[in-house]
């Protein structure tokens, strides 16, 4: 059975982004050592990724080429699309599908974002494994990692990480 894995980056005082949704406190965070922070290796282990449509709308309108072009990709959202080559829109039944999808043959599937989907599959228990990166900026308010009070669940410490710049990454498993 393939396992969800969430693999995000977060403020230390637990935001993942501004409240517009910009990213410019991630992607201007100082990183001198080029530093990936796991994501190469993490990236290899999945072959599905599923997200928001903030996330999928925030990505469309960065100025990268679609960077899950050889995954299949499943976007939750409230309405109704048809598929692009390999994007599927969920807008029914997300915690079934989602069910479905871990019961397919394959690697891993990477839950992307946002916060509202997150906590949908943790109240559910559809999340496996959490890859947390806390980078060292409190951002005061934003979009949280947590918005809608997930149930309580348990977890277990697989590992952690710290990193020269500050920023320390802790993966945990569902217990």
């Amino acid at each position: 059975m393939k396992k969800v894995k969430l693999y995000i980056a977060v403020s230390i005082d637990g935001y993942i982004a501004r409240p517009d949704g910009d990213l410019e406190w991630l992607t201007g965070f100082p990183n001198p050592l080029k530093t990936d922070y796991g994501y190469k290796d993490f990236f290899a282990s999945v072959d599905t990724v599923i997200m928001g449509n903030r996330t999928y709308q925030d990505i469309l309108l960065m100025d990268v080429l679609w960077p899950y072009k050889d995954m299949e990709t499943y976007v939750v959202t409230h309405h109704a699309q048809e598929t692009k080559e390999n994007i599927r829109f969920i807008s029914e039944n997300v915690v079934e599908t989602i069910s479905e999808l871990r019961k397919k043959d394959g690697k891993d599937i990477w839950l992307v974002g946002g916060g509202q989907l997150i906590s949908i599959l943790l109240s559910a228990d559809l999340v496996d494994e959490m890859h947390i990166t806390f980078i060292p900026v409190i951002l005061g308010n934003g979009i949280p990692l947590f918005p809608n009070s997930p149930k309580e669940s348990q977890w277990s410490l697989l590992e952690n990480k710290t990193f020269d710049n500050g920023v320390l990454q802790i993966n945990y498993q569902r217990e």
